[in-house]
């Protein structure tokens, strides 16, 4: 399914990438990539000349095992061509989720989250994010990771045993609200 919001800022866009993996990307992500997606038939139809074009010169100078002009075009063809399948492929399932619609009396992707860790004793903060945006120096986990994953769906006052690489760590959730 494919929705795509052009203009309101409080809104989510959940997206399906090549690998089947949901996508959080939020409003300001979008922004930056909305340049990489308006460029797609250029990549399509210039780029793709272009690179043809690379290709056709190449093959004109002879004996290809040794044509460095050569190697490069085809690297270049299979770069835009990845792009591209990239490009469509998160195209294809982008979904827009109305951030006023997210329910916060559970935890999902796109919410700010503060436990207590019954094991360590201290509270935390997390926002739950897709995987493309997780960054543990901000704070960011993925949906995907263990604690985002055994997090997901997840009440206020509910105790949550993760499964670590360090071992069973035990959370509480104390607050849920919009990040």
């Amino acid at each position: 399914m494919q929705r795509i919001c052009k203009c309101c800022r409080k809104r989510n866009v959940i997206a399906t990438g090549s690998d089947g993996k949901e996508v959080e990307r939020k409003q300001e992500q979008w922004q930056r990539q909305k340049k990489d997606y308006l460029l797609m038939p250029d990549l399509k139809v210039v780029k793709r000349k272009e690179v043809a074009g690379k290709i056709k010169e190449a093959r004109e100078q002879g004996d290809l095992s040794e044509n460095a002009e050569y190697d490069a075009a085809k690297d270049e063809q299979r770069d835009i061509e990845a792009r591209i399948e990239e490009l469509e492929a998160i195209l294809k399932n982008a979904e827009v989720v109305v951030e006023d619609e997210v329910d916060l009396n559970k935890i999902n992707v796109g919410c700010a989250v503060k436990v207590y860790d019954i094991t360590f004793d201290e509270e935390m903060e997390f926002k739950i994010v897709g995987s493309t945006e997780a960054n543990s120096l901000e704070g960011k986990i993925s949906n995907e990771s263990p604690v985002g994953h055994a997090l997901i769906g997840k009440k206020i006052n509910d105790v949550v045993d993760v499964e670590t690489q360090a071992g069973v760590i035990q959370y509480k959730v104390l607050d849920i609200k919009r990040s």
